[in-house]
């Protein structure tokens, strides 16, 4: 009697607790605003499942809530409040976002979205003179409405902070460019001040470079981002969220796009889920070191550096496909006796330290070092590491020493400070470094624009020479990996690998791999998962024929 006394005091005590910690939990509100790239233009619920990492995001979210107006002329809007699900079958980044943060939190989230392509903050969402669509004090009623239906419900909840993405339109109007970061200012002040939440947060989302906007209107995407940057520096409660690394929508003709489309958008609401757990102090915590340094004290280490864009980066190569090849299970693996270290998408993800070589956490995505480390290592070649720099949201001349006029996008000093920073680590092991080379593949997006397409081999030729001085290397060796150039009748007039050949023609220390015979690619500009492999492999084979 007493044993049964006591286990229903027990269970009473664990109800009484549940509910008394349920009951202090406030549900978290997220509001989501912007134009196209914030709607989810030229995406597809449809082809979410094409890309492994979100298979299933489509689906409907019965837990997470949803109150939205989404579109321009013809609006989209929610009847009340609905479980979270895709609009009109586009996918936007609140699918992924909410999915993400309710499984980390381990409760529901709700989401409030405003969006409308093709709308400027110097106009449309102009807190003071709305014009146009009067985007603003549309999103201001609908915010209002949504949090009054939770009033009524009896929900109580916090809101937790407003991700915006938005910026493009307002390059078209000379004033709304140059005044795009006190615009900026100001509406995120009178949304602080309508709402009566000074501490409001804001997640401001970077327009993207990949696109072809970020080519041939390079300087007023960069004002833009200049206003964006202005506001997160100097306002505590903004933060900046890195986006041009991320997928970018297939176009026809030449392959370029202005969109993210249906990866691009998944990735993209990773990115601010991501910024806002960390804010919460749960940022992802990796354990992937290197228990032991692989190498023994005083002998030589080779190190390979490997750098480029989008297919060095692999963006769409996924870890999920390596495992529908037995032949290939081992990639997945980590190599502890290959030291790897890394630095992707421009710096949104940085090794810890030297890893072990093998699949990191972005995004489920590999590129070809996995394949190349594996082959060498089959070779038995000796010790080598690999040192990882990529920006899949770069051109070729955010490479070059003199970079442009977009300052921010230059990549050049802190490339050549990684690799120094990698010959130093190693040497502070107690190894001795031989720098075997720099495996470069050539920029895809600037293949399909004929200016970039043009000045490309002279690009490359002073990344080289300036890279030889500045690393104190006259004999450095450079690998220029390139795939078959953009196929288009615009562009084929500009024979790039000609002009790339004169280049290597006289330098003994430059090499040029034509990477023509990869496996088809579903789209272009971009290499799927087993072309990624093949390239890793035909670099190494490359390497290691020269070599001998």
């Amino acid at each position: 009697m007493k044993k049964c006394l006591k286990v229903l005091l027990i269970v009473v005590s664990i109800l009484l607790f549940t509910d008394t910690s349920q009951a202090k939990k406030k549900l978290k509100v997220f509001i989501f605003a912007g134009q196209s790239n914030m709607v989810g233009s030229d995406s597809n619920v449809k082809a979410i499942d094409t890309f492994p990492p979100f298979v299933g995001y489509g689906k409907k979210q019965e837990a997470n809530m949803f109150y939205y107006s989404i579109g321009r002329e013809r609006k989209f809007e929610s009847d009340n409040w609905e479980p979270l699900n895709p609009v009109n079958n586009v996918v936007g980044p609140e699918m992924s976002f909410a999915r993400k943060v309710s499984t980390s939190i381990n409760e529901p989230v709700a989401i409030i979205k405003c969006a409308a392509g093709g709308t400027h903050l110097g106009g449309d969402w102009n807190p003071d003179k709305p014009s146009g669509f009067k985007m603003y004090p549309l999103a201001l009623n609908l915010v209002k409405s949504a949090l009054n239906e939770l009033k009524k419900k009896n929900i109580e909840y916090e809101l937790e902070g407003f991700m915006w993405h938005q910026g493009e339109n307002d390059m078209f109007n000379e004033d709304y460019m140059n005044n795009y970061g006190e615009n900026l200012q100001n509406f995120l002040k009178r949304w602080r001040e309508d709402l009566g939440i000074p501490g409001l947060k804001f997640y401001i989302g970077e327009l993207c470079t990949k696109t072809i906007w970020g080519m041939d209107l390079r300087p007023r995407m960069y004002a833009i981002s200049k206003g964006q940057r202005q506001v997160t520096e100097s306002d505590s409660l903004a933060k900046y969220i890195p986006t041009a690394h991320i997928g970018v929508e297939i176009g026809g003709g030449v392959g370029l796009h202005y969109h993210y489309g249906t990866l691009g958008q998944l990735q993209h609401g990773l990115n601010y889920a991501n910024a806002y757990l960390s804010s919460l102090g749960q940022a992802e915590n990796e354990l992937r070191k290197l228990n032991e340094w692989p190498y023994p004290k005083n002998t030589t280490v080779k190190l390979f550096i490997m750098a480029g864009h989008r297919n060095m980066e692999g963006e769409r190569a996924f870890t999920q496909d390596i495992t529908k090849r037995k032949d290939q299970e081992l990639l997945l693996k980590d190599n502890l006796g290959v030291a790897y270290k890394y630095s992707l998408g421009g710096g949104y993800k940085v090794s810890k330290g030297w890893e072990p070589l093998g699949v990191v956490n972005y995004y489920d995505s590999f590129g070809p070092e996995l394949s190349f480390g594996s082959f060498l290592d089959k070779k038995n070649i000796g010790d080598f590491a690999i040192a990882k720099f990529t920006h899949s949201g770069s051109q070729i001349i955010d490479w070059t020493p003199d970079g442009s006029m977009a300052k921010s996008r230059n990549l050049y000093e802190k490339f050549i400070n990684f690799v120094k920073e990698s010959i130093s680590e190693i040497r502070k092991k107690g190894n001795k470094v031989r720098l075997e080379g720099i495996f470069y593949h050539i920029g895809e997006n600037d293949m399909s624009f004929g200016p970039h397409r043009t000045n490309a081999p002279r690009w490359i030729k002073s990344i080289v020479e300036q890279s030889r001085k500045d690393l104190e290397n006259e004999k450095l060796n450079w690998y220029l990996s390139q795939q078959s150039p953009t196929d288009d009748k615009s562009v084929n007039k500009i024979d790039v690998v000609s002009e790339v050949e004169k280049i290597v023609k006289d330098d003994m220390h430059l090499f040029h791999i034509k990477n023509f015979d990869l496996v088809p690619q579903v789209k272009k500009l971009v290499i799927s998962s087993e072309g990624i492999i093949q390239l890793g492999e035909i670099l190494g084979d490359f390497y290691l024929k020269r070599s001998q």
